[in-house]
């Protein structure tokens, strides 16, 4: 890994040459390119040319430690050759294909899901992404029990498209204008911040009790469904505490409300289990796939059971997009799920969850500025605070670290302000890249740590 420092006066006539593509291409962005980008809207750089495995390239040569797996889709590693090879074929046999017709890797794609999931989770369809994915669960939700209103926890990311972000509630709603309505927030199992005070076990998930009956002061007709990550990333990497999932899908079936679980973040291998939801034992109505399912390629999906597939599609449900089971996309999924199963992906991120963790413990024990470390597998958060006791968040701290580590060369994300920084490694990280990166983020923590 290169430290990457500020362009400087180039010494060769290589390096200017360099200089003058990054500078030419930086032009053209700031001319052409749309700029709200989801954490910057400058047009500044690095520029990246390539990436492989755990690494990635800028233009200039430097290499940077992706802790952020691209954006989080490169979990199984960048350019991994067997999503490749898939994608090779493809090419060499169809590309884009007639979606009111069934095609071979579609088929294939479906029924390794099929396989994978807990029954009854046996029907799939294919999106081109995780909000994409969202939508249509959420309008499978709809459509099955006749209601109309949708609820999330309040630290929940599902996309940036209406329907998506009108139960995002993480972040990212300002500015842009109405949203669809019918959508409400409840109160997430944030537990080292908990919104009511409460601790956990002696709470009995006061959270849930306390959101649900606004569910049943709000609701105006049959509800429709609550969609929950198993595991909120985006939100800060908050896991809920052991038995709120289930409870949450008891609560939901009392009214007749479908669970969808958003498992595009957390899910196939992430949190050191195939699905988000396996460690609460239950299986939900509606799961939702993306990011690292096409391993580097645009895809998702939306699985659920034949009971709801039978009745949505018998009320005359029409579901495809342009791009819908193609079978390019759907050769990236089948090789994706090959790779998590064959290369017992859950096995790698709890090994690399394991010695993360253990680093950031050994530095909790120096720097008073982490006040909590959490996640599980390869998905770990550090929330950084001034005060241990009063918790108070360290914004300007965190901003900080998160972008003197990139000037470093380790790359990873900064959340809720800036207090919250998010982990997330590809499974093809080794342990010592992460006594690499580890060894980074020590060395800018304990510069900013005495700074501040």
């Amino acid at each position: 890994m290169t430290s990457v420092d500020q362009p400087s006066a180039p010494t060769t006539a290589f390096e200017a040459d360099i200089d003058r593509r990054e500078r030419a291409l930086l032009d053209a962005a700031q001319r052409y390119s749309f700029r709200g980008r989801i954490d910057t809207s400058a047009f500044s750089g690095p520029v990246f040319a390539s990436a492989r495995g755990s690494v990635v390239t800028d233009l200039r040569g430097n290499d940077y430690l992706d802790f952020n797996s691209g954006q989080m889709c490169a979990a199984l590693g960048h350019n991994h050759p067997r999503v490749l090879a898939a994608i090779q074929e493809a090419c060499e046999t169809m590309l884009h294909a007639h979606s009111s017709h069934f095609n071979v890797k579609e088929i294939e794609l479906a029924v390794r899901l099929g396989e994978l999931l807990p029954d009854p989770l046996t029907r799939s369809l294919f999106g081109e992404s995780g909000a994409d994915a969202n939508e249509l669960a959420l309008l499978l939700a709809r459509i099955y029990t006749g209601g109309r209103e949708v609820f999330s926890p309040h630290v929940s990311y599902h996309g940036l498209s209406a329907s998506a972000r009108s139960v995002t509630f993480a972040g990212w709603r300002r500015g842009h204008g109405s949203l669809p309505g019918d959508s409400h927030a409840l109160i997430a199992p944030y537990c080292y911040r908990c919104p009511l005070a409460k601790s956990f076990p002696s709470c009995g998930f006061a959270c849930l009790d306390t959101s649900f009956e606004l569910v049943d002061a709000q609701s105006t007709d049959q509800p429709a469904a609550v969609i929950t990550e198993p595991l909120f990333s985006a939100g800060g990497v908050i896991d809920p505490p052991q038995g709120w999932l289930a409870r949450l899908r008891e609560l939901c079936h009392e009214r007749g409300m479908l669970l969808v679980v958003d498992d595009e973040q957390t899910g196939l291998g992430k949190l050191g289990t195939l699905f988000g939801f396996d460690d609460e034992g239950i299986v939900p109505d509606i799961v939702t796939l993306a990011k690292h399912l096409g391993g580097g390629v645009g895809i998702s999906s939306v699985s659920t059971t034949d009971e709801i597939e039978d009745k949505v599609v018998g009320a005359g449900l029409t579901v495809t997009r342009s791009h819908s089971n193609d079978p390019l996309l759907c050769a990236a999924g089948v090789a994706s799920i090959d790779i998590v199963v064959e290369e017992d992906v859950p096995a790698k991120a709890r090994a690399l969850g394991e010695r993360l963790r253990e680093h950031l413990t050994a530095l909790s024990e120096r720097f008073d500025l982490i006040g909590d470390i959490r996640g599980r597998g390869m998905l770990v958060g550090v929330e950084l605070v001034r005060d241990r006791d009063t918790k108070e968040p360290a914004f300007a701290e965190g901003n900080a670290i998160g972008r003197q580590c990139f000037e470093a060369g380790l790359i990873f994300s900064v959340r809720r302000g800036g207090s919250v920084l998010r982990f997330v490694p590809p499974s093809t990280t080794t342990l010592s890249q992460v006594d690499q990166a580890m060894e980074t983020f020590a060395k800018v923590l304990e510069e900013v740590s005495t700074a501040s």
